[in-house]
């Protein structure tokens, strides 16, 4: 849709009392020469300067802006001004472009033909319903063109590249020494866990045979009960020493049970474990 303006001016004509060089400084070029004076047979069309008041990008902006201009509720148009003054502006840009005005005149065709209907009485509805505002359609597109209007000025407000900010570019010598990064300790220790999550991935199983008796074990634990009245169950094990030899200890001790050198009792049930020795050394 094409953009109109309201009015026009025409550029006055030059003044005959225009001195011909004025401090010698040149009015106009003219392909690049100087030009002091006007010249007479100097011709300037009706159209040589047009003032835009006010642009409309088609029917529905111009009549968007007559309501809002006069504050009207867009939900009950006066049809009667609001056509009038639609009226005079297709007037008024009819008699200057005739292909812009078309579809103007169709908008204003519209106008009229609902301004009649209003006119008229209103047809009869079946069911008890109220009939249809003649109105209805026309404040339907109306408010339709206002949200996207209002969509596209918040996107023309948004920042473009070319008209509110441009790219920079930066050119570097070919001589220039590389700049190394910065490594801080936050790198260091991202590496370092990288390291070990590799390792673990390709770490072996190594396993290791160790000489242990159930004999010395044996020797080891009576040793251990001599001198005391009661020692617990647990105080026998040594878990920071591995499981091997918790495994040979336990062992241990059942061979001292089942041979009557230990007693194991308990005071009560689940009550702790107590070891002694079964007989008394001499």
């Amino acid at each position: 849709m094409g953009r109109t303006a309201l009015t026009t001016a025409t550029e006055p004509a030059a003044d005959a009392s225009t001195p011909a060089v004025v401090d010698q400084v040149a009015l106009a070029r003219l392909y690049g020469e100087p030009l002091f004076a006007l010249p007479q047979d100097l011709y300037i069309p009706p159209d040589a300067l047009e003032v835009f008041l006010e642009a409309f990008e088609g029917p529905l902006d111009l009549l968007l802006y007559l309501i809002r201009k006069q504050n009207f509720n867009i939900l009950d148009i006066p049809m009667v001004g609001v056509t009038r003054q639609y009226l005079a502006y297709v007037e008024e840009i009819r008699s200057r472009n005739l292909e812009l005005a078309a579809e103007y005149l169709l908008m204003a065709a519209m106008l009229i033909e609902i301004k009649s209907r209003m006119l008229l009485p209103a047809r009869p509805v079946q069911g008890g319903e109220e009939p249809e505002d003649p109105r209805a359609e026309l404040v339907r597109r109306l408010l339709e063109y206002e949200k996207i209007k209002l969509a596209a000025q918040q996107l023309g407000a948004l920042p473009q590249y070319g008209r509110d900010f441009l790219k920079t570019q930066v050119v570097m010598a070919q001589d220039a020494a590389p700049r190394l990064p910065d490594v801080t300790l936050a790198d260091l220790q991202a590496a370092w866990r990288d390291v070990l999550a590799r390792a673990r991935l390709v770490q072996r199983h190594q396993i290791a045979r160790e000489e242990l008796s159930v004999r010395e074990t044996m020797s080891h634990v009576l040793k251990r009960l001599q001198g005391r009245r009661f020692v617990t169950f647990e105080e026998l094990f040594a878990p920071e020493k591995g499981v091997a030899l918790l495994v040979v200890t336990f062992v241990a001790l059942l061979e001292l049970a089942k041979e009557a050198l230990v007693e194991v009792t308990q005071a009560e049930a689940f009550a702790p474990i107590y070891l002694r020795l079964a007989y008394t050394p001499s």
